[in-house]
């Protein structure tokens, strides 16, 4: 067994899953231009991967921990690229939601295994350790270059090219798995639980479409606060069932472990802020800014740069201080970042005035990532790696998933006001109202198709009233992230992870299988 390649081949397969976080954000606004899709039609193509993947995560490391985590990270991939195809040649926004759910249930299969291999084949904690930052550090490379790779996709090929890329990766990773990767699972695992599966995505697929839904519904009608409370009802049936069951997907007795419990919460709440900043950034820099995608990818490419560095010297940081501080300073730096973005909420904002910004954001995010992740690896017994890499993987897809549908939402409920505001001095037909106010993109297309004088007004104003939403909605993001900041300073133990079994639990008993 050589642990390197394996490592190599997990990363790329890891790379290539996150990277379809964020590498459809710049291609957002040719699907307006293309499929016609309104800007709550955005968020739930953005979404619907993250909810399915957060949703059957649970069910993927229960699997790969019983049956065994080499075979299920091989369907993963399988299923992963299946959806990329069908999600490459969709036709419409109904089938390219549903093909990235497809692609986010395989990417449920694979992330779990993934990181139960790399617990297993690492059994010294230092080596661990920096296994498990590099593994972290490739989750948040990913979503930064996710940006970067599909407006270079762009500038070459048509919108589904971004999907069809992960088909050779995904090949390629497959192959390399054969020969590489070990295989190993714990026969002493709990049986799968599909009623807890289903509750966890109904809960938060109602949860979604209500914060997503608001803006166009409502946020005090019917339908929205009928979901939202039924979301409520739903998880929390969730967590019952969870409590109560023989062989619950979701094991509560880890969160007694702080080191788990407010690890994650961290996780949660700086992916909100760092996938909700990259929805409304990668926009502005081509609604307001005028970038091509190609333009607007290169432009994040310090997020990516800063990440890729913070999250190399995370180890190297926590080692000199405290797992806590650490994580406090990357949530504090990301909060910082989506501020000092926050405070240019105009159409004469330029590149370099929010850049700042971007590199705090992703300096954070590095350092944050592998230091958080390495905490709740190491609070769970190795046989239970698959589970406690499955729960760590949910936070960061529902904290990225409520990141872009609240900051998505309340610059939508923003846009929308202040548009509704800006037309009412004018009799515009209904259907055109109705375009204006689904998308700035929508609204920019009216502008050109208007021309002259009236065509610039409207552009101006759709920007303007964009931009004024941008910066109320980073700047909530800035208040869940401080927030996040201070519960990991308070509440995170100081000591450092060693990945060693916690306190009470015996050693699992590891089988090794074969391929």
């Amino acid at each position: 067994m050589h642990p390197g390649a394996a490592l190599a081949v997990l990363c790329a397969s890891v790379l290539i899953i996150n990277v379809d976080n964020t590498i459809l954000n710049v291609a957002l606004p040719t699907l307006v231009r293309e499929l016609d899709a309104t800007s709550s039609e955005l968020q739930w193509i953005v979404d619907s991967y993250a909810m399915v993947f957060a949703g059957l995560l649970f069910v993927g490391g229960s699997l790969a921990d019983r049956f065994g985590r080499k075979r299920f990270f091989l369907i993963g991939l399988t299923v992963f690229a299946l959806g990329s195809v069908g999600a490459a040649f969709s036709g419409s926004v109904d089938l390219l939601i549903a093909c990235r759910g497809v692609m986010g249930a395989g990417g449920a299969l694979t992330i779990p295994a993934t990181l139960s291999i790399v617990n297993d084949i690492f059994r010294d904690p230092v080596a661990r350790a920096r296994a498990i930052g590099t593994w972290g550090g490739t989750i948040g490379l990913g979503i930064a270059i996710g940006p970067i790779a599909g407006g270079l996709l762009l500038s070459r090929f048509w919108w589904g090219s971004i999907f069809l890329v992960n088909v050779p990766i995904a090949v390629a990773a497959f192959a390399g798995a054969l020969a590489l990767v070990p295989d190993s699972k714990n026969p002493a695992a709990d049986r799968p639980d599909p009623v807890g599966a289903l509750l966890s995505i109904g809960g938060l697929g109602l949860l979604l479409w209500a914060i997503i839904e608001a803006p166009v519904r409502g946020w005090a009608s019917g339908a929205v606060v009928g979901a939202g409370v039924a979301s409520l009802v739903v998880l929390a049936a969730f967590v019952g069932w969870e409590s109560r069951s023989s062989h619950p997907m979701l094991k509560l007795g880890f969160f007694s472990d702080r080191r788990f419990s407010v690890a994650l919460a961290a996780e949660l709440l700086g992916l909100f802020g760092l996938l909700g900043g990259l929805f409304v950034s990668t926009q502005f820099l081509q609604f307001d800014l005028g970038y091509s995608p190609l333009g607007a990818g290169l432009r994040i490419l310090p997020i990516a740069a800063t990440l890729a560095l913070s999250a190399a010297l995370s180890p190297l940081v926590t080692r000199a201080t405290r797992p806590r501080f650490t994580v406090f300073a990357g949530l504090a730096a990301v909060a910082g970042g989506l501020w000092q973005v926050s405070l240019h909420p105009s159409v004469t904002t330029t590149y370099l005035d929010v850049l700042p910004g971007l590199l705090l954001i992703g300096l954070g995010a590095g350092l944050l990532l592998p230091t958080a992740t390495n905490s709740v690896l190491g609070s769970v017994p190795r046989g239970d790696a698959g589970v406690g890499s499955a729960t760590n993987s949910v936070s960061l897809q529902v904290g990225g998933a409520l990141g872009v549908a609240v900051i998505g939402s309340l610059l939508s409920t923003r846009y929308q006001h202040r548009m509704t505001s800006a037309l009412a001095a004018y009799h515009v037909p209904a259907a055109a109202t109705r375009t204006i106010l689904g998308s700035v993109g929508a609204a920019l297309a009216v502008a050109a198709h208007v021309g002259g004088a009236t065509g610039a007004l409207l552009a101006l104003t759709a920007r303007s009233a964009f931009m004024s939403g941008a910066g109320v909605a980073l700047g909530v993001g800035a208040a869940v992230a401080i927030g996040g900041s201070l519960l990991a300073l308070t509440a995170l133990p100081s000591g450092h992870a060693t990945a060693a079994l916690p306190s009470g639990h015996a050693t699992a008993t590891e089988a090794q299988a074969g391929p």
